[in-house]
């Protein structure tokens, strides 16, 4: 049985070295915590068309954008559940819609456009979306290892920590381990802040204090970019 969920949000980067993710964590004490699942590893699998038509559109900066994603938070076999998502993004707010369903079924649907059931709202336009994008396929495997946080004022406000970002073109699904090309430079951390509105204060000052600056890196954006300087090097990172 799938469920579905939805959110609505801004989403803000920032590239952190050692010393800026220890003076961020540092001023971030008084007011959040480690979620439950403490340090996680996320696997993805994206899914774009035979042109890459929805990453290069990504990477043209539009108003609006999106991308199809399979998503587990650990290790996933064939029959455990995973996240289908539509990762939609217009006029700088992240819009992501997302319904759960064993990996098998994630899989074998968005094959053979078979339709999702039951047929929620969510199902509905996934569904939709790869029957308009219609060669759509699984083209690379991105995981990362996630430290989440959420404020303690109850405001549904989020910091998350990710590092050791790796992707790559082969086995593409979710109960394999975690391997491939690194994203990052060493020891840098890409930090994610998730809001319904503006930043606290404390984040405003070290965010200024230590020079952090906003950026926009996109995982699958940079995984693209890499994907294409080895194919004109007549590589493929395994």
């Amino acid at each position: 049985m799938a469920y579905q969920s939805t959110f609505e949000r801004y989403e803000l980067k920032y590239l952190l070295t050692p010393r800026q993710k220890q003076q961020v964590q540092r001023a971030m004490e008084p007011y959040m915590r480690l979620d439950r699942y403490g340090r996680t590893t996320i696997r993805n699998i994206y899914y774009d068309t035979d042109t890459f038509r929805l990453i290069r559109r990504s990477l043209e900066h539009p108003a609006y954008k999106e991308k199809l994603r399979v998503r587990s938070y650990s290790r996933a076999g064939m029959d455990d559940s995973v996240f289908v998502e539509l990762k939609k993004k217009y006029q700088s707010v992240v819009y992501k819609r997302r319904i759960a369903v064993p990996q098998r079924e994630a899989l074998d649907c968005l094959a053979s456009g078979t339709p999702f059931e039951p047929r929620t709202q969510v199902a509905k336009e996934i569904d939709y979306f790869r029957s308009y994008y219609q060669t759509l396929h699984p083209v690379v495997f991105l995981s990362y290892e996630r430290e989440a946080f959420y404020a303690l004022d109850g405001s549904g406000f989020r910091v998350t920590f990710d590092e050791n970002i790796l992707y790559r073109q082969t086995e593409l699904t979710l109960d394999s381990r975690p391997h491939g090309a690194p994203l990052l430079s060493e020891g840098m951390t890409l930090m994610e802040v998730k809001t319904a509105g503006g930043l606290p204060l404390w984040l405003v000052h070290v965010l200024s204090d230590e020079h952090i600056f906003k950026t926009t890196f996109s995982k699958y954006g940079a995984a693209y970019r890499e994907m294409l300087c080895a194919q004109l090097k007549g590589e493929q990172y395994a």
